[in-house]
């Protein structure tokens, strides 16, 4: 397995919308919004660039304001979306060839559906693909495990949002390495 490079790397937020998170359990909520300050924080000190979709945002409202106004300070493009996997959304694959990726650190909701399906097309299309499993969430704990699941059989690599950042890091020094340590204690 290869380093996770942070000049190649890309974070997509994956549909972490109002109307969803409140059907979601309480506990692994609270984990989402952890793991993702951790990887968007790790994402603003390291230069790496983020996308995030929203699915049906008529009916399951914008993304959550936590997670809204960090990405909007990175400057995230957010695409609506009717699609499941985020791959298919309108305005992805320009959006996407941006950035010279080659790893994709996918979070969000619900782990089994717009998750996997979107982690499904990544691995496809030959890219390094990593899923925090404390930064997705699903409404069932089975359906989430499930996801996980599906996501390492589809080539993914199943990690955690700590993990990567301080694979990111390389080393416990510098600036980085003090912003990020803040976000995780």
């Amino acid at each position: 397995m290869k380093r996770v490079e942070p000049a190649s790397s890309l974070v997509l937020v994956v549909d972490v919308q109002e109307k969803l998170a409140r059907a979601m359990p309480e506990q692994g909520f609270n984990e989402l919004k952890r793991a993702a300050k951790i990887l968007l924080e790790s994402a603003s000190a390291l230069s790496v660039p983020t996308l995030a979709t929203e699915q049906y945002p008529a009916g399951l409202g914008s993304t959550v304001p936590e997670l809204q106004e960090v990405l909007s300070g990175l400057g995230t493009q957010v695409l609506p979306k009717l699609e499941f996997s985020a791959v298919e959304a309108p305005g992805f694959t320009s959006a996407f060839a941006k950035f010279p990726v080659r790893s994709v650190i996918v979070l969000g909701m619900e782990t089994h559906v717009c998750v996997f399906q979107t982690v499904r097309e990544l691995c496809l299309r030959g890219l390094s693909v990593h899923v925090p499993f404390d930064g997705v969430l699903s409404r069932r704990d089975d359906h989430k495990q499930l996801g996980l699941e599906l996501c390492r059989n589809a080539g993914a690599t199943i990690t955690s949002a700590e993990t990567i950042a301080f694979d990111w890091l390389r080393v416990a020094s510098g600036d980085a390495f003090k912003r990020i340590s803040k976000v995780v204690r």
